[in-house]
């Protein structure tokens, strides 16, 4: 069997239903085509992640009506995701639509409320509404089904449509089809969700802060074996660096051989010259700056 074609475990557990079996990267890409074509026009929400890049690439080259692809700009956005979104539009002719949301204008989301997805991703699909009056499409897969994502409600509200879920696709199937695609520079990128789930739930959104984190964060990475999940978290007791391998959920900084007192040097001296208090480094666990009522929604979830 070649290697684009060996089979990936099916997702299991209770997001997927108790799915059983492997599904080659073929059989995982009919299944999502199969999805795409049930719409005749789509607008996909695109952040500059493996998840919504992926889902993009294919959809662009295998629906008739080309589908317009839309990114956020914000201080919220990693310089990076836009620039790469940017580089695949021109190579792949996509149909790029560069907005702002204006979720930085709204109170309620610059409060980091537990809910503050919500927010965003309201202000984000009704800006999509108003560019094109086709079906908005996510990223969203299987795995995200677990976790806290008050985004998810707004997507919901809206009828937003999440092709890898109705694909029955998880993290894992994502980064096969994109190495089966043939990108390679997406395959093993870490997560990297905005910007602002890096500050401790209540701290307010500053648009500073998340230039501050974002900077960091890329120059931490440069020292750090690649590919790592590395998030600089805003705290009330300061700087917190977290560090883990892909998909780490925490407890395995060991495991990956991170120079662990090297890399929080690097992060204290980043901090001292930018002002701010370093409070230490503990390995890396998803939305760990929810905190207080995030943790019982979490739990309910």
């Amino acid at each position: 069997m070649p290697a684009s074609e060996a089979p990936v475990a099916s997702d299991t557990g209770p997001a997927s239903g108790g799915e059983a079996g492997t599904r080659t990267a073929r059989q995982l890409n009919a299944g999502l085509i199969d999805v795409l074509k049930r719409f005749d026009a789509l607008a996909i929400a695109v952040s500059g992640g493996i998840d919504s890049m992926t889902l993009a690439f294919i959809a662009h080259r295998v629906l008739h009506e080309p589908p317009t692809m839309v990114h956020a700009v914000s201080p919220a956005v990693p310089a990076e995701a836009t620039w790469r979104i940017r580089s695949y539009a021109a190579r792949e002719g996509w149909r790029l639509s560069l907005v702002d949301a204006g979720e930085f204008a709204d109170p309620s989301y610059r409060a980091n409320p537990v809910n503050r997805c919500y927010f965003c991703k309201s202000h984000l699909y009704d800006r999509i509404r108003g560019l094109s009056p086709g079906v908005i499409a996510s990223g969203t897969n299987l795995d995200d089904l677990g976790d806290f994502r008050p985004g998810l409600n707004a997507a919901a509200e809206r009828q937003v449509v999440h092709p890898f879920v109705e694909a029955r696709i998880g993290k894992a199937g994502i980064r096969h089809l994109a190495r089966w695609h043939g990108l390679t520079d997406l395959a093993e990128l870490p997560a990297q969700p905005c910007l602002a789930s890096r500050v401790e739930t209540g701290i307010r959104i500053e648009a500073s802060d998340l230039a501050f984190v974002d900077a960091a964060e890329r120059h931490i990475r440069e020292h750090a074996p690649a590919p790592a999940n590395v998030r600089c978290r805003l705290t009330r007791s300061g700087v917190v660096l977290e560090i883990g391998g892909i998909g780490a959920q925490g407890g395995l900084m060991e495991e990956t051989h991170f120079d662990l007192p090297r890399l929080a040097d690097l992060a204290a001296s980043f901090c001292k010259e930018g002002g701010r208090t370093f409070a230490g480094v503990r390995p890396y666990r998803q939305g760990s700056a929810f905190i207080g009522a995030a943790n019982d929604a979490a739990k309910s979830n």
